[in-house]
């Protein structure tokens, strides 16, 4: 059995005028999205925190760093993540070196 509720139109006008009101408010405070993390890969992750990259990959398996699996083999760090780490574990990064991250350090020639 259905209920039906008879309601003057000058109230249900009242109504409808009240609840757009309500949801352009509810709009106007909602936070914009924030924009998407960049993905570091292993290689990557270890170079932005300094790391190796077997230090990356046991951060991740004694869970104190969380990771999202790219495929089969390689898993995949948000720059969220790793800024999170660096708070939650109180590391301090070192200063940044004149060299570009991502390549070996070789002796230099004379």
């Amino acid at each position: 059995m259905q209920v039906a509720l008879l309601v003057p139109e000058q109230e249900w006008r009242q109504l409808l005028a009240d609840v757009q009101r309500l949801k352009a408010l509810e709009d106007a405070t909602k936070p914009a999205p924030a924009p998407p993390d960049r993905l570091f890969n292993v290689r990557e992750a270890a170079e932005y925190l300094r790391f190796t990259p077997e230090g990356i990959r046991k951060a991740r398996r004694a869970g104190r760093l969380s990771g999202v699996r790219l495929n089969e083999k390689e898993w995949g760090f948000r720059l969220s993540e790793l800024d999170r780490y660096v708070k939650r574990y109180h590391r301090q990064l070192p200063p940044p070196t004149t060299m570009p991250l991502g390549r070996p350090l070789m002796a230099q020639a004379a």
